[in-house]
């Protein structure tokens, strides 16, 4: 995996969410060959390791078949629009800050999966109901380029405060809230941190301070940030954008050639914890096919396989991560959170609000 595929894989962070809608086991063969093969649905940053899903196919009779759509919110909302006659039969790939969407709209039916015992209690935010089952997390957190502010003998940002100084007015790039998985993040850190009266504000100086605003997390950390492996090549000008606290460790991981220390570091005052799940579909064909998969995604073998693969951190306690991770990112110590019911409330007048403060 090239430093490209590795960002998508930072950015996207995959999940999977379980809702109740209604068994559906009376639909898992359709024909003798559905019953063997059990499909996922994704975004495009899914990845595992062919040795983890074959030990998988060989434990468990059935065969993977994965489907990637687009980033998140574009998998989830075409999941919504599909749900009375799926893709598939698990989806992988809908978050805390778009959970409530796929709730709200019954794409998942109830299932609590085998080892769930395991998972750490705050992230079950679905825990009554079990619609949904953790799978992994990360924190959404302003990345810099450790160059640029050596260069120009600048103090490195810590705080969502210190992004709105003037000594560091047109340094910063972030993307769209309403398009993108992580701009959506930094906004839902900001309405943390500043409260519903004022993050407003604070965007109204952000935006006065120079911020630049992109489609999508591909775009803004390897075309226009500096401190990127592609930001490089594209000859980026801006030394900070909005990205992952594991993002640090894959620029080493996949470096060509490959450093020997992180040539960008994270602003940890400016973390948002972003918690991915994975869900059986309400009408999925398979639906013991699904269970199982599920079941997988929270094993030890498969939690400690995504760090890798997907640059996220496993949610099963005892799962290990890889050494890079804990020397060059590790996870934020304190990251701002927020309620999901909460973000459901607010969060699409929030975008709205956004866009006209942000973008006209």
């Amino acid at each position: 995996m090239h430093i490209k595929t590795f960002v998508a894989a930072t950015v996207g962070l995959g999940l999977v969410t379980l809702s109740a809608c209604g068994s559906s086991d009376a639909k898992s063969s359709s024909s003798s060959s559905d019953s063997k093969t059990v499909t996922l649905v994704s975004h495009d940053s899914w990845a595992a390791s062919k040795s983890v899903l074959a030990d998988f196919e060989k434990q468990s009779g059935y065969k993977v078949k994965v489907l990637t759509d687009g980033d998140a919110g574009q998998a989830v909302n075409k999941a919504i629009l599909t749900k009375d006659n799926p893709q598939g039969d698990v989806f992988f790939g809908v978050d805390n800050t778009l959970l409530s969407r796929a709730l709200d709209n019954g794409l998942f039916q109830s299932y609590e999966a085998k080892g769930l015992d395991q998972v750490g209690s705050a992230y079950q935010l679905d825990a009554g109901k079990h619609r949904v089952t953790p799978i992994d997390y990360g924190d959404i957190c302003v990345n810099y380029d450790k160059k640029y502010f050596a260069d120009h003998k600048l103090a490195l940002p810590t705080s969502y405060d210190d992004l709105i100084k003037p000594a560091y007015k047109n340094l910063l790039v972030t993307e769209n809230a309403s398009t993108s998985s992580p701009g959506l993040g930094f906004l839902l850190g900001t309405a943390a941190q500043y409260g519903d009266d004022g993050w407003a504000g604070y965007w109204k100086k952000l935006k006065a301070n120079g911020v630049k605003v992109v489609d999508g997390w591909e775009q803004a950390y390897n075309e226009e940030f500096s401190g990127s492996a592609g930001g490089k090549k594209a000859g980026a000008d801006r030394p900070l954008v909005v990205s992952y606290a594991s993002s640090p460790p894959a620029e080493v991981i996949y470096g060509d050639p490959k450093p020997s220390t992180a040539p960008t570091g994270v602003a940890n005052g400016t973390c948002f914890r972003q918690i991915e799940f994975a869900g059986l579909l309400s009408n999925a064909r398979n639906s013991a096919g699904g269970k199982a998969l599920i079941d997988f995604l929270i094993s030890k073998e498969f939690q400690e396989d995504m760090p890798l693969n997907m640059f996220v951190y496993p949610v099963v306690e005892g799962a290990s991560v890889p050494a890079e991770f804990t020397k060059y990112g590790p996870a934020a110590k304190d990251p701002e959170t927020m309620d999901p019911a909460k973000i459901a409330e607010n969060r699409d007048q929030w975008v709205k609000s956004w866009t006209s403060l942000v973008l006209k």
